[in-house]
This record gives structure tokens, sequence and C-alpha cells, in this order.
């Protein structure tokens, strides 16, 4: 008798969990909430993502008033109010009303640190839980990844959310792949497994098996965004939903910086560099090609000043600031050097309308909002000869140079002291272009494009 209630319990009570949480599930299937609920955890990190979030949530609220905006963060300091004041004090962004907030404790499941060996993966199926105990706490009807995310779609999907995205780069690349075939070490590619060929080979069929999950994962969403030609043509061969993938640029404020005026000091000619400080944004190539322009110029010319804008995500971000710091100092740079960390919109607006040029490094970066703010403030672009300043950005416009593209420390150094030293009429031609070119990469025009790429995954719902 006794072996016989065991017997029932070790049955039933697996298969009265399971009918609970089937119930609960459905249950938060069946009532979800008319919101657009934004998976953003970092709202604190100061980037082009960052304003992507909050232009995006702006619009929604000009085009569907109805509907809530929720905001999904893991900073536990943010509130309505305080998000709100932040879109405007740091973008410039004047949301229509405060967005709801829902907390996340599960952030650290997302954190690079949290995986010091195969971290992609790590933090793919971290976001996973975190999505969980988000879409637990508050399911809306829209479920709006900002932050790339992929993984968290088939769980959206499993709360009846419908999907959309706006995806600022791929997880995985080809060009990532083709990199550890080649045996180049990078941020990415630790140098231990760029010189071992059967590590290569390993970290090959990784990244092989990785490139198709994630073309499963992000293959379940309704509507994607994509930032760049580049971030596009990646993006359809590995989720193979090209139907459904629209190219909207992200928001860069060229009204606001248009109106700065063009002339500048020649007293003291500034090139300034905006990007949080993060391992691929690559300040190191920065300082040493300003160190390398230095020893080239006419001590009878004036001393030009570098100036780094950025902000710090975590620890790991504030210890690379500071190993920056100590490598302007080992490079004898350090007087003609500054870092501003964290700075307010109006005081970046300051620091952009004094700089001859702006500097911006990164491999393969899938856009560049940097980029189009320097164009747009009639600083001179220097950007990495790749992806989305390659492609899209730093381009003739009307038959008229934009900016300069390079990819060596030495190119990177030429393009500096040519803009340095060119006749004021020069640049102020160059920066007229630039500015030109700039329009095409408005806020205006993102709004337009992105109210029409939701408009019918929104309202046919």
């Amino acid at each position: 008798m006794i072996n016989w209630i065991l017997s029932c319990s070790l049955i039933t009570l697996p298969l009265a969990a399971i009918l609970l949480f089937a119930s609960k599930f459905l249950s938060r299937r069946r009532n979800k909430k008319r919101a657009v609920g934004f998976l953003h955890p970092y709202t604190h990190d100061g980037g082009g993502g960052e304003r992507v979030l909050w232009c995006a949530v702006k619009a929604i609220q000009e085009q569907n008033p109805d509907l809530d905006s929720v905001i999904f963060t893991g900073d536990h300091d943010a509130s309505s109010q305080s998000l709100m004041s932040r879109a405007t004090d740091r973008f410039g962004v004047h949301l229509l009303y405060p967005p709801k907030v829902v907390h996340l404790n599960k952030r650290k499941w997302i954190e690079e640190t949290t995986y010091p060996r195969f971290t992609m993966i790590g933090q793919s199926l971290g976001s996973v839980y975190l999505s969980w105990e988000a879409l637990s706490k508050f399911t809306p009807l829209y479920y709006f990844d900002t932050s790339g995310y992929a993984f968290t779609y088939p769980i959206a999907r499993l709360f009846g959310c419908k999907v959309i995205c706006y995806t600022h780069y791929p997880t995985i690349s080809l060009d990532m792949i083709s990199r550890v075939r080649q045996r180049s070490s990078m941020y990415n590619n630790d140098a231990l497994i760029a010189k071992s060929t059967w590590l290569s080979r390993c970290k090959i069929i990784y990244y092989t098996v990785f490139s198709k999950m994630y073309g499963m994962v992000g293959s379940c969403a309704h509507l994607v965004m994509v930032n760049s030609s580049w971030t596009q043509s990646h993006i359809e061969k590995l989720w193979k939903i090209p139907e459904r993938i629209k190219q909207v640029y992200p928001p860069c404020d060229t009204s606001g910086l248009q109106t700065l005026p063009l002339e500048r000091s020649v007293e003291t000619p500034k090139i300034i560099s905006v990007a949080q400080f993060r391992p691929e944004k690559a300040h190191g190539l920065q300082l040493e090609a300003f160190a390398v322009a230095f020893k080239k110029l006419d001590e009878n010319l004036p001393r030009p000043k570098l100036q780094f804008v950025g902000s710090c995500r975590n620890k790991s971000d504030e210890e690379r600031l500071q190993n920056l710091k100590e490598k302007a100092v080992q490079l004898n740079i350090y007087k003609d050097v500054e870092f501003h960390k964290n700075l307010m919109y109006r005081d970046l607006v300051r620091l952009l309308g004094g700089a001859v040029a702006g500097i911006h490094s990164m491999i393969d970066e899938h856009f560049g909002i940097s980029v189009v703010e320097f164009m747009a403030a009639g600083a001179i672009p220097i950007a990495h000869n790749s992806a989305g300043p390659k492609m899209d950005i730093v381009l003739d416009e009307d038959g008229e140079q934009t900016g300069f593209l390079a990819q060596s420390v030495e190119e990177y150094a030429d393009a500096i002291l040519k803009i340095v030293t060119m006749p004021e009429a020069e640049r102020l031609k160059i920066a007229a272009a630039a500015r030109r070119r700039a329009n095409r990469f408005s806020e205006q025009r993102f709004y337009d494009d992105f109210k029409a790429a939701i408009r019918p995954v929104i309202c046919s719902s």
C-alpha cells in the first residue's frame, strides 16, 4: 500500500507541477497587456543603441498612443521619470509621457565577465533566462528587442508576443568566421587561439554551429529593422527572412548639430573621439596614431589636442579607460589628451562644435552614429575603412570629399596631419560637404522610416 502511494506521488507531483506551470503560462498568453515591451537591460550605456531606444519609444508613442511603453532594464535605480529625463538630457529626445519600468534581477547572466570562455553562447543562453524573467513579470502584446538578444525571440513567441527587433549588428558574422580561418588575432579572437591550428579549427566549428543556432532564433522575428547595408547583408544571409527585414538608418542628431558654425579655432586644433570605452572601439589605435602624427608635425604649427568622450558600462570599461590614460603617459602625449566620461548631451555638443576632426577606429562598425554626428557638427571624419562608414556614410556628396577612411596607425596619422595642416578654405569645403551628407541620416528620417516599417505589424494585430 505504501509503495503504491509513493509510486502515485512520484507520478502525480511532477504532473501537477507541469499542469500548474502550463496553466500560468497559458494565462500569461491570454492576458497580454496592450503595450510594447522594450528589452534594453542597460539603460545607462550612453551609446548609439540607447539613442535608438528612446527614439523608438517616442515614435511608437506618437503613432500608437493607446499602447503603453515598458522598459525591461537591469538598472535598479531607473524609474519612469528618471528615464524620461535621461532621454532628454543625454540625447535631446523628448518623450510624450514617461515609460513604465520593469526591473530585472538576472542581468548578471548576460554579463561578459560571467563567461570567461564561450562568451557568445553563454551570453546568448543567459539572455533566454533574462527574457523569461522579463516576460513572466510583464507580458506585452509586442516584444521589442533593441539590444541584439536574438535567442530571446522564441521565448517571446512562446508567450504569444509579436516580436520586433532593431538589430545594430549580428552577434556573429561571416567576417568573424573568416578571421578565425585566417588566424587573425583580435579582441574577439585570442592570440593563443590564433597561433594554434587545432584551437582555430575548434573555434571554427564552434562559430559555425553558433551561426546556425543564431539563424534559427533570428528567424522567429516578425519584423527585423537593421541599421546599415553591412548589417542587412549579414542578417539576410544568417536569418534567411529577407521579406521581413527593413533597413532603417539610426537616428543621428543632425538638425541640432548643423546649427553649429563650421569655423573653428586654429590655435589648438581639436580632434574628438566619441565612443563607449569598449574593446572593439580600438581607442588604443587612436592614441598611437595621434602620437605618430605629433612626431611628424612641424614644431612651428599649433599643437593639436585629442579629446576622448565616452561612457563606461561596467568595471571592465572603467579599467579600460584607466589603461588608456596610462598609455597616453607612456606615449608622452598625456598633456595633449583629454578624457571625458559620461558627459551630458549639451556638453558633447559643445565639444563637437570646437573640433576640426572626429576619429573613429572600430573594425566592421555596423553603422557609426558618431561618424555622422562628426559630419553634422562640421568635424571632418576619419573613420575605419570597413562596414558602415565605408558602405553608407563617408562617401562623396555631389562629387565632393566628405572625410577620410583609414585602417593602419600610419594611415590614421596621415589623415590627422592632412586635416590639421590643410588650408582653412579646403577644410571648410570638406566640412560643408560632410554636413550635407549627414542630412541623409537625420532623426526625422529615422522616425519616418521606423513608423513605416512597424505600421503593418502593429496595425494588423
